[in-house]
């Protein structure tokens, strides 16, 4: 009777192989993901979401008040930035919006109102509230396709950031 001396194991070959494969994969996998694209997006998202609560207190504000917060101010397009003590602050005071929009000053400063219309002040029609995305998903969403002035555009290019500023609007 012959007994066979097999080793049990792998090779040296074989766990480079496997291990060169499993490289592979980590690398597809973080390209994938892209851990810079997907802080963007989160950042679009909650802008986004601020942006709907703005618009939204808004069109409340003009169903109460029966004019919108800036009736006063003559300017076509209105960055948050300026007004955030008071036009922020009016819906605030009011119950539009709560206290934590006021105090939330990095994501105003990304929000615009504007409208295509040359009645701003007191026509509620074409009000959009507008940012400018940041991530490649949300440049690519359909309500993506606006200027800083609100007016359409046919498309938003999501690779060239230089060659047109699209921004997602409430609308």
């Amino acid at each position: 009777m012959k007994i066979l001396n097999k080793k049990l194991g792998f090779t040296l070959i074989e766990l480079l192989i496997v291990i060169a494969i499993l490289g592979i994969l980590a690398i597809g996998l973080m390209a994938a993901l892209d851990p810079l694209e997907q802080l963007k997006r989160a950042r679009d998202t909650s802008t986004r979401s601020t942006v709907e609560e703005i618009y939204n207190a808004n069109l409340r504000y003009y169903s109460v008040k029966e004019e919108f917060p800036w009736s006063s101010s003559s300017q076509a397009t209105i960055s948050l930035t300026n007004i955030i003590t008071t036009y922020v602050q009016s819906l605030v005071d009011t119950g539009e919006l709560k206290a934590r929009f006021a105090e939330d000053n990095n994501r105003l400063t990304r929000i615009y109102l504007t409208s295509t219309h040359s009645d701003f002040i007191d026509n509620m029609d074409d009000l959009a509230v507008c940012f400018s995305p940041e991530s490649k998903a949300v440049r690519g969403d359909d309500y993506s396709k606006y200027d800083q002035d609100g007016a359409s555009l046919l498309s938003c290019p999501t690779t060239d950031y230089d060659s047109v500023t699209c921004y997602w609007c409430a609308k």
